[in-house]
């Protein structure tokens, strides 16, 4: 199967700033492709490649194995999202979407059901300036969705999302992708993509760290550790070290146990008749997962910002 997008190789700098550093991955059909990193990383230059609005050093970006220049009618192949106030304010959100579809050959009925299918029904006479920016994000994902594309790119699609609209945008992601559709999402909320995200690309300092399913990474991250609630923790603490584990004290009552299966942690504890009320493995989070991968990029960012103010200051 033909990857949906596929980026080799990308460099590009910004005067003595590399912001992206040979980077590579690809993005298939049928699932929503989280794509995160650290501020600087190089997530929306990367999207600005892809979509042709900045040329790259080197290396390709391909959108159904064709460079997005030669792309003809773009908002059939792609839809994208970069920048939800991208708008002319005094116009209606309905006229906006009109210009949208006339540019691209598409009816006013098309432009009505991306209207329904973002939820935009009661507002869209009204002027888009005074749209709230949970209310823009919804415009500009029914822009994207103009075309009835086969790949969509939204960047930072939860940021001004009320808890209503964070519920609807990550069950609409999903219902995207299970029409078969490739969808990449930037976001900086780990919370919501591991809800919404099948794969993820971490990227740090114009790289990438990591390329894999969120099951993966949060397996990864969860490693063989197992939670360990008792009230005869010193007693339990014995134990389990004698057994080879590395224990550490989380509280009064829980120990976190690295090194043994939860199921040899149990039988040790019945064995020695040590009281006990929970044993679980743990699970990370995707955010405990993206912040161990992400930590030696934010690092250096931190040292670099540092060696820069006081380079000024000399």
């Amino acid at each position: 199967m033909e990857a949906a997008i596929e980026v080799n190789g990308l460099r590009k700098r910004f005067g003595p700033t590399p912001a992206l550093d040979g980077l590579s991955f690809a993005i298939e059909p049928g699932q929503v492709t989280g794509f995160v990193g650290p501020n600087g990383a190089g997530k929306s230059t990367t999207m600005r490649v892809i979509l042709g609005l900045d040329a790259a050093d080197e290396g390709t970006a391909l959108i159904g194995g064709v460079p997005y220049r030669n792309l003809r009618h773009p908002l059939s192949h792609v839809g994208s999202l970069l920048d939800a106030s991208a708008l002319q304010p005094s116009r209606s959100a309905r006229n906006h979407l009109l210009w949208l579809a006339h540019s691209q050959g598409l009816s006013a009925r098309r432009v009505d059901e991306v209207v329904e299918q973002a939820g935009l029904r009661s507002a869209i006479r009204r002027k888009a300036g005074g749209y709230s920016l949970g209310m823009r994000q919804r415009l500009g994902i029914a822009a994207a969705l103009l075309g009835d594309p086969p790949v969509l790119m939204l960047d930072e699609p939860f940021n001004g999302m009320d808890p209503e609209g964070i519920v609807w945008m990550r069950g609409f992601l999903r219902a995207l992708s299970a029409q078969g559709r490739a969808v990449l999402v930037s976001s900086h909320l780990m919370s919501e993509l591991q809800g919404a995200a099948d794969h993820l690309v971490v990227v740090g300092r114009g790289r990438v760290i990591a390329d894999a399913s969120v099951a993966e990474l949060i397996a990864a991250a969860s490693g063989d550790r197992v939670a360990l609630r008792t009230g005869a923790r010193t007693q339990a603490m014995t134990v389990l070290a004698n057994a080879g584990a590395t224990v550490a004290s989380t509280g009064p009552d829980t120990l976190t146990v690295s090194g043994l299966t939860a199921e040899r942690v149990v039988a040790l504890l019945n064995q020695n008749t040590v009281p006990f009320s929970e044993v679980s493995s743990h699970r990370a989070t995707l955010e405990e997962a993206y912040m161990e991968l992400t930590r030696e990029a934010v690092e250096f960012r931190a040292a670099s910002a540092v060696d820069g103010a006081e380079e000024v200051a000399r």
